[in-house]
């Protein structure tokens, strides 16, 4: 039996250091890739996290004027049309008609009071800015006296469309990264007669 040894080349063994630097390149450019996919994932994350609280915020400002309209019109003292017009009225003195909106606060309403605590949720015209919303993280409740700034300003813009009629807009905008951006929720509030 014959044994053959094959002679130990030095150049034929190990990595050249092209070779390594190959390598690296390739690791460090998959890595940077990762990472960019990654941020870029997060931030997706982030605006959707937004996107969606300034949707239940529009929304929210929909719910308080139609809830503002029932409670005018449903105890009204005298009749369903005396509830309507004074829904108007207090629209109209809270400028919300106006180009640049109004915004309402509710935080200084006392659920407790029988007499339709509703009513006295105050609407204040925008000006040229309105005010951002505070988020009080202890409640978990976005209003205007206490909590952090949250970034997000709600307007309100009312049309009276007819006599009967209202359209409510509401806007929430933000910014985030380098942009600007905002949602908005309309709804046609009608005038509706409890017999």
């Amino acid at each position: 039996m014959k044994l053959f040894f094959k002679k130990f080349d030095k150049s034929s063994s190990g990595f050249t250091l092209v070779e390594t630097l190959v390598a690296v390149s390739i690791f460090t450019v998959s890595t940077l890739g990762l990472m960019v996919f990654l941020g870029k994932s997060m931030a997706d994350t982030g605006y959707a996290k937004k996107k969606t609280t300034a949707a239940y915020l529009a929304q929210e400002g929909i719910e308080y004027i139609r809830n503002l309209r029932d409670t005018h019109i449903l105890y009204s003292s005298t009749s369903s049309d005396a509830g309507w017009n004074s829904f108007v009225a207090k629209i109209l003195s809270g400028s919300c008609q106006n180009s640049n909106g109004c915004y309402f606060n509710v935080d200084n309403i006392n659920y407790s009071d029988s007499s339709q605590p509703i009513i006295d949720m105050t609407l204040t015209a925008c000006g040229s800015s309105c005010t951002p919303l505070l988020y009080n993280s202890a409640t978990g409740k976005y209003g205007y006296t206490s909590g952090a700034n949250s970034g997000f300003i709600r307007k309100i813009y009312i049309v009276q469309t007819s006599a009967d009629e209202m359209k409510v807009s509401s806007t929430v905008y933000w910014t985030q990264g380098s942009g600007s951006y905002n949602m908005t929720f309309s709804q046609n509030l009608l005038k509706w007669v409890e017999y």
